[in-house]
């Protein structure tokens, strides 16, 4: 059975992107830690970071990397975090947040964010990534 995130990118679950293409997927947490929280994923569904092959292992920061320097730049933090877990989804996911400190970072089970936010959200962050593409 697809994961969930293989739903997602297979168009079977609408998600709100913020960057796209042939090998990863970025989109944001539907049960957000702080506004921006966003998550970057393989196209291919792998369930460890480490079972990835060297290519997307690399290819995988290098696509998050645009992604991380928007969010940045669309809120108003100190740095964009990143976290790796993998125990939720069977799926490798990165979580990209603006933090401010590494208290920040504490992810734990949060409300869903409202279609409304995230909307608003994803522009913010869409138009912070256009500024220097």
């Amino acid at each position: 059975m697809p994961s969930v995130f293989s739903r997602i990118v297979s168009g079977e679950i609408p998600a709100y992107k913020i960057s796209e293409n042939e090998h990863f997927l970025a989109f944001l947490d539907i049960q957000p830690q702080v506004p921006g929280h966003t998550l970057v994923i393989p196209k291919v569904e792998t369930d460890s970071l480490w079972d990835l092959d060297a290519s997307l292992l690399q290819g995988i920061l290098l696509f998050a990397q645009p992604i991380a320097k928007a969010l940045e730049r669309a809120f108003d933090c100190e740095r964009c975090g990143l976290s790796v877990i993998g125990l939720d989804v069977p799926h490798v996911h990165i979580h990209l947040l603006p933090i401010n400190s590494a208290r920040d970072m504490h992810l734990s089970p949060s409300a869903s964010g409202t279609q409304p936010d995230l909307a608003a959200i994803q522009q913010r962050i869409l138009a912070a990534l256009d500024q220097h593409q």
